[in-house]
């Protein structure tokens, strides 16, 4: 069976898969809430022929759909989650939300998950017609953003029996990243102190609101003496209080921590933790430190790098109408650094190994250190657009996005059979990734006993 006849079938069930993906972008969620969108994929999934199981790794929204049998295990990584403060309406070349404050799909996971089911439905349909033994694996994998879903799901075993991981990510451009991205963790510093009447007994008074303004201060000092690629963001969650008279009891920062790999991390971790101590010390206050979730980073393969880019190029690519590129004109036009007069990239794929450490994070990352593992970009956003935007969300149900969701599909897929078809390129994958590891085995970021949760959520 040719890659074409997989192609094939994939593009009539096109309006299947369009359909789902317009279905989670109307009900876009968070963190660990997304229960319509994972039922509308769990839906999908067993009506393509795949068992499912539910509440994997005691996370009410993650699953696997699985179909076939023996080696190899080939997983999808799906994600399907939303973005608070980014609802927008669809087709709208200008800022209009639909709620206020809603959520929206910011970064195009409601296609990220569809592309995956994509390929698994199109691995699954090749391994039914040549017999070739083989496992698809769809992992529904929630919380990407600011819940490190696949960590949890990774430091409990979830993706051990897998061979190779595939994935994806809408973007600007084809492509097959292979820059290195940033090791995370994120925490609240949560001090109690002692209220008093700030004019008549400030002596009385210990502020918690004291203990983390210092607590700031310190990591301000902090940065000159942490390597350049070290990130360390915070966010006051709790300033204890609207009345400049009282002494503020309670107070709280929460603090996200990004460096190039889990070592450097955990220095760095280390060296914020004393200073939020300190911070206490100073002021009479109690600390409580709280982990909310961590990530890996993730460890490109070369090996697999250049096949996922050769499969790529092999995908023919969508021509559209001048609607659709007008549409994508105005947005882009609406961008910083944007091209009204060609919105669209038409490069193709390329795949170039490289030391460069991009400054973001993904929980790809922790799959990234149980398998070998590697991702395609596609153009569903203008050029100039950047994740995490209005504008990002206003493509997201467009024809051109459905169909460069499809181009990643077809991509994802065509990969696997190569794979398959040439089971060296596997084993040379496992010895790059064995290599990478220096032959240590994955010891995850997170903590036993931390349980994932709801942003904003207390433990």
């Amino acid at each position: 069976m040719e890659k074409k006849e997989v192609f094939g079938f994939l593009d009539g069930y096109a309006d299947v898969f369009n359909a789902v993906s317009d279905s989670i972008w109307d009900h876009p969620e968070t963190c660990y809430t997304e229960k319509e969108s994972a039922a509308i994929l769990v839906k999908a999934l067993k009506d393509f022929g795949f068992n499912v199981e539910e509440n994997v790794a005691d996370i009410e929204t993650a699953f696997i759909g699985r179909w076939g049998h023996g080696k190899p295990v080939i997983g999808f990584l799906g994600e399907f989650d939303a973005l608070p403060g980014l609802s927008q309406e669809a087709g709208c070349t200008e800022k209009k939300p639909i709620e206020p404050g809603g959520n929206g799909h910011g970064c195009g996971h409601n296609l990220l998950g569809v592309g995956c089911l994509e390929a698994a439905v199109g691995l699954k349909r090749y391994l039914e017609k040549t017999g070739k033994e083989g496992t698809v694996l769809f992992c529904g994998c929630p919380a990407e953003e600011g819940g490190s879903g696949k960590a949890f799901m990774a430091r409990d075993g979830v993706f051990d029996e897998l061979d190779i991981a595939i994935s994806w990510h809408p973007g600007p451009s084809y492509g097959v990243p292979s820059d290195a991205t940033l090791a995370n963790c994120q925490l609240y510093f949560r001090y109690k102190g002692r209220s008093s009447h700030a004019g008549l007994s400030p002596e009385l008074g210990r502020s918690a609101l004291d203990a983390v303004t210092l607590m700031n201060v310190g990591i301000q000092f902090l940065r000159e003496h942490v390597p350049t690629t070290v990130r360390m963001h915070y966010a006051v969650t709790d300033t204890g209080g609207f009345s400049p008279s009282v002494v503020q009891a309670n107070a709280e920062a929460l603090y996200l921590l990004r460096a190039p790999d889990n070592t450097i991390l955990a220095e760095i971790r280390a060296r914020v933790e004393d200073i939020a101590r300190g911070a206490a010390l100073m002021t009479g206050t109690e600390l409580e430190i709280d982990f909310v979730k961590a990530c890996s980073n993730i460890l490109p393969n070369d090996v697999l790098g250049y096949a996922a880019a050769g499969a790529l190029r092999e995908v023919p690519k969508p021509v559209y109408s001048d609607e659709d590129i007008a549409f994508y004109s105005k947005i882009s036009a609406s961008c910083p650094g944007g091209n009204a007069d060609a919105p669209l990239s038409r490069q193709e794929a390329e795949y170039a190994p490289t030391d460069r450490i991009s400054g973001v994070s993904s929980d790809v990352g922790d799959v990234s250190y149980v398998v070998p593992t590697v991702s395609f970009g596609t153009p569903v956003w203008p050029i100039g657009t950047d994740a995490h935007s209005w504008q990002a969300v206003a493509v997201g149900k467009s024809s051109i996005a459905h169909s460069e969701t499809m181009v990643a599909g077809k991509a994802m897929v065509g990969l696997a059979i190569d794979l398959i078809e040439n089971p060296e390129l596997i084993e040379k994958a496992k010895e790059e990734h064995y290599r990478r590891l220096n032959g240590e085995k994955f010891v995850s970021p997170i903590p036993k006993g931390v349980k994932p949760r709801i942003i904003g959520q207390k433990k």
